[in-house]
């Protein structure tokens, strides 16, 4: 038989003969301990999945689209009855709801895609299998929010950059109200004079964790003090201090040794124990960046900015290195693709010639050479009276049913190809009833919601802005100019002096070679 590739796709799963199919994005192939394939997916849900509430939400937000295009192309206002009708049938409704599911339950494969403005919506009816969504369903607190970020313009967002004072003119805004200088950099303090300090605030740091009592059990040789007293915390206090005492390096030296003994700078990776980072880590596997369920139910003690000032330095250790080493290895271990036979088996809901009651007149209907006829009533979508085949549809004692055409089209977009009175009296399914391999992963009862991966990106640089940062550190001196950010940086100077010596070392490669 015929066998279909599957990796990570949106496709399309089958967890009943008789409704539409579901529509899923697969995020994992795992296989289970009895040689099974599973599939990690992520949920999308359709208009007849959600509330009518929550629908009349998503017409709400169409309608202000539609005010927003400016191509009256692209506005589906024009578009027929029909087609209107049709296009519903493509919309979904992203979540965060993972689910694991067998892959012999795969149907096929199918194309989900946020919705372009700049794309005209009657393109989605002229291509198969192809779907949009513009708005993210939370099946827990049944509420709709848009995929999309918000481009934040304006005085609320923005910093309203004043003229440029003329020489001798007044600032006449109140200074009291504006932000606290941390730095001058034109300080009267040479360059080699602030390392000194540096080195100095660095000595007194290691001297104060050695009279520490709990320092001295968390960092117990000196080598782990030193490089304690070396992390951003110190140095930003030294500068601090230069800039309090107006850099005097004298009054400076002595605000690092107060009365009281050696000032004593601790962040957030030395104030944790151990304990307190192994619970951090756990709730970081569990549930990904979401910081305020980590404080809520694992470090409750801690604030929510001692938690996330604690996650970008713990990102910055051999810890994380070998957690993330580990996860590749793990992810490269995993299934990365798989094959599933074409599902070729006969639906229940095929209906035979021996089972349709006549109708018509005389129980006969004319159909086209080659086909079986269709006896009964015609097909609730389309009216046809002949089909190669026939299944029933909606309610058993409604006795209707759809030719192939409209099945298939039901089966893929849960809908009718026209409107119908019974299309609107279906009930929704009942989520509590979950497929038996539907997989909560959170305690609790909720389900747990897929940390939304940002596209990754990789900045190429040119060979010689890759050589400029070696060749021309006496021109970049990085260090000074992080001091010193008021000064210009003069790109065509490193440039030159770049283009300069590679010429030269050009000519010492072809000269060793002659």
């Amino acid at each position: 038989s015929v066998c279909w590739l599957y990796r990570v796709d949106y496709v399309y799963f089958e967890n009943s003969s008789s409704n539409p199919l579901l529509i899923r994005r697969i995020e994992e192939l795992n296989k289970t301990a009895n040689g099974n394939v599973e599939a990690k997916v992520v949920c999308f849900y359709r208009r007849r999945d959600i509330s009518s509430t929550l629908i009349a939400l998503a017409d709400k937000h169409a309608r202000e689209l539609e005010e927003e295009m400016e191509n009256p192309e692209l506005n589906p206002v024009d578009l027929p009855e029909k087609q209107k009708h049709q296009l519903r049938h493509r919309e979904l409704f992203l979540s965060r709801q993972l689910e694991s599911l067998p892959a012999t339950h795969i149907r096929g494969k199918c194309c989900v895609t946020l919705l372009n403005e700049t794309e005209a919506l009657k393109s989605y009816l002229d291509r198969e299998d192809a779907f949009f969504y513009s708005l993210v369903y939370d099946p827990q607190q049944k509420t709709l929010l848009a995929d999309k970020g918000e481009i934040r313009v304006g005085n609320k967002y923005q910093a309203d950059i004043t003229d440029f004072l003329k020489e001798g003119e007044e600032d006449g805004r109140d200074l009291a109200e504006l932000e606290e200088r941390v730095w001058d950099p034109s300080s009267p303090l040479t360059e080699k004079q602030i390392d000194q300090f540096l080195v100095v605030a660095r000595s007194v740091g290691t001297f104060a964790r050695a009279l520490d009592c709990s320092s001295s059990v968390r960092q117990p040789s000196l080598h782990m003090s030193a490089a304690a007293a070396s992390r951003d915390i110190t140095l930003f206090h030294a500068m601090d201090s230069l800039d309090k005492t107006r850099y005097d390096m004298t009054r400076a030296i002595a605000a690092l040794v107060p009365q009281g003994g050696p000032v004593l700078c601790r962040d957030e990776m030395e104030e944790w124990s151990a304990s307190e980072a192994n619970l951090f880590e756990e709730a970081l596997e569990k549930y990904g960046k979401d910081f305020t369920d980590i404080q809520q139910d694992f470090l409750p003690w801690k604030s929510l900015t001692s938690i996330i000032e604690y996650y970008y330095m713990w990102k910055t250790t051999d810890r994380y290195v070998q957690q993330k080493r580990l996860k590749a290895a793990e992810a490269e271990s995993k299934l990365k693709q798989v094959y599933i036979p074409n599902y070729n088996k006969p639906n229940p809901n095929q209906l035979s010639v021996n089972s349709v009651k006549p109708g018509g007149v005389g129980g006969l209907v004319n159909v086209p050479p080659g086909q079986t006829p269709g006896l009964g009533r015609a097909c609730e979508s389309c009216y046809t009276t002949s089909s190669y085949q026939w299944y029933s549809w909606g309610p058993p004692n409604m006795q209707c049913r759809l030719c192939a055409s409209c099945w298939t089209y039901w089966k893929k977009y849960g809908g009718l190809k026209m409107p119908t009175r019974l299309e609107g009296e279906r009930p929704g399914p009942n989520r509590n009833n979950m497929s038996p391999h539907s997989v909560p992963m959170r305690h609790g009862g909720s389900p747990k919601f897929a940390v939304k991966t940002k596209q990754a990106f990789y900045l190429q640089t040119t060979q010689v802005t890759r050589a400029a940062r070696r060749v021309c550190q006496d021109i970049i001196r990085p260090r000074f100019l992080a001091r010193h950010p008021y000064l210009p940086l003069n790109t065509a100077q490193i440039k030159q002096e770049c283009d300069l010596l590679n010429g030269i070392l050009y000519c010492l490669v072809c000269f060793s070679q002659c």
